[in-house]
C-alpha cells in the first residue's frame, strides 16, 4: 500500500515539473517581444567593486532600490530613482525634509546608526546602497543576504567621489557626470559674481540645545562648494572633522564667527529661525561680527547639516549665491 502511495507522490510530482515546465517554455516563446525585452532587461546583471574592494553583481537594471545611508538616498533621487526604502534623516523620523517632497513613497527602515533587517527584508529589494556614514555598514553579511550591497563610499570621502560610485551602482554613470559638469558650472558663475564677498570668511553652525556645534568640514557637500567658491572658513572650522559635528562651548563663542554665518538645526527653516532666536538671547551671541552686520544666515539645516550629494549642494549653493552676490 505504502509504495502504491509513493508511486503516486512521484507521478503527481513529475506531472507538476512537466506544468511547469511547459508553462515556462509557453512565457519564454510568447510573441510579445515588449514582454520578453522587459523580463532580459531586469535579469540582466553587472559586477562592479565597492568602496571597500568587494566585487558585488547587481541588477543592470534596479527596480526596487533601498539607501540606507543620507547621500546614497540624495544620489539615487537626484538621478531620478525613488527608493522603495530609505533611511531617515539625522535626527529625525522621517528623510532628510529637504528629500521629503521627492521621497514620499520610500519607506523608512533604518536611522543613521542601524537598519531594521526585518522591515527591510519585506520590501524584497534588489539593491540595496549605504556607505560609511552609517552604522548598517556593519551588517554587510546580513544585508548581503537580503540583496546585493553596494558600499559606495568610505567615511570622509569627497561628496563628487561618492555620488559617481553611486551613479555608477545604479548604472547611471554618465547622467551623474553630467550632474557634476552643471553644478560645477554653477559654482564657476557664483564665484564671478561674489565682488566684495570674495574670500569672505565663512561659518557654518548648528544650534542645537541652547549652543552651537560646528560643521561642514573636509570633503563633504558644504566644505567643498565653500572650497570651491574661493570662500575661506574660521581657523576652528578648518581641516578635517573629529566626527558629523564638534559641539563649541558658549565661553568661545567668538570660534564661529565670520564675515558671514550659515546658521541651521537638522530640520527645515522653521525649526532654524526658532533656535536662532534663542541664540540671540544667549550672552556675547550679539558681539559676533555676523550678527552685528545681518550676515546670519537661517538655512534648511538637514540640507547644510547632515551627510549629502548633489542635492543638498544644490541647495548650499543657492543659498551661498543669494546671502553673497544679492
Amino acid at each position: 500500500m505504502s509504495s502504491t502511495r509513493a508511486s503516486r507522490r512521484a507521478v503527481l510530482t513529475s506531472a507538476a515539473a512537466v506544468m511547469t515546465g511547459a508553462l515556462l517554455l509557453t512565457a519564454c516563446g510568447s510573441d510579445d517581444d515588449s514582454s520578453v525585452a522587459a523580463d532580459s532587461s531586469t535579469s540582466a546583471t553587472r559586477t562592479i567593486t565597492d568602496a571597500q574592494g568587494r566585487k558585488v553583481t547587481v541588477p543592470a537594471e534596479p527596480q526596487k532600490v533601498v539607501a540606507l545611508s543620507e547621500p546614497t538616498l540624495d544620489a539615487a533621487l537626484a538621478l531620478g530613482i525613488e527608493p522603495v526604502g530609505a533611511t531617515a534623516g539625522r535626527g529625525q523620523t522621517g528623510v532628510s525634509t529637504y528629500l521629503a517632497d521627492k521621497a514620499s513613497k520610500a519607506e523608512v527602515v533604518a536611522t543613521v546608526a542601524e537598519a531594521d533587517m526585518e522591515k527591510l527584508a519585506t520590501l524584497q529589494p534588489d539593491l540595496i546602497l549605504l556607505d560609511e556614514t552609517t552604522g548598517a555598514k556593519g551588517e554587510l553579511a546580513k544585508l548581503q543576504a537580503i540583496a546585493p550591497t553596494v558600499v559606495t563610499a568610505k567615511l570622509n570621502e569627497d561628496w563628487k567621489v561618492a555620488f559617481t560610485a553611486t551613479a555608477d551602482a545604479l548604472n547611471k554613470k554618465e547622467q551623474g557626470e553630467r550632474i557634476l559638469s552643471d553644478f560645477d558650472a554653477d559654482v564657476a558663475a557664483t564665484k564671478e559674481k561674489l565682488g566684495a564677498n570674495a574670500g569672505a570668511v565663512v561659518s557654518v553652525i548648528r544650534w542645537q540645545d541652547n549652543a552651537p556645534s560646528v560643521v561642514g568640514k573636509g570633503k563633504g557637500h558644504v566644505g567643498s562648494t565653500l572650497s570651491a567658491l574661493g570662500l575661506d572658513r574660521p581657523t576652528d572650522q578648518q581641516g578635517e572633522s573629529s566626527g558629523h559635528s564638534e559641539p563649541v562651548s558658549l565661553e568661545k563663542l567668538t570660534t564661529i564667527d565670520g564675515d558671514w554665518l550659515f546658521f541651521g538645526t537638522l530640520a527645515d527653516k522653521t525649526d532654524g529661525a526658532k533656535a536662532y532666536a534663542e541664540a540671540q538671547k544667549v550672552p556675547n551671541f550679539s558681539n559676533l561680527e555676523a550678527e552685528k552686520q545681518g550676515h546670519v544666515v537661517v538655512i534648511q539645516g538637514s540640507a547644510w547639516n547632515s551627510a549629502g550629494g548633489p542635492l543638498a549642494a544644490r541647495i548650499v549653493l543657492d543659498d551661498v549665491t543669494t546671502a553673497l552676490t544679492g
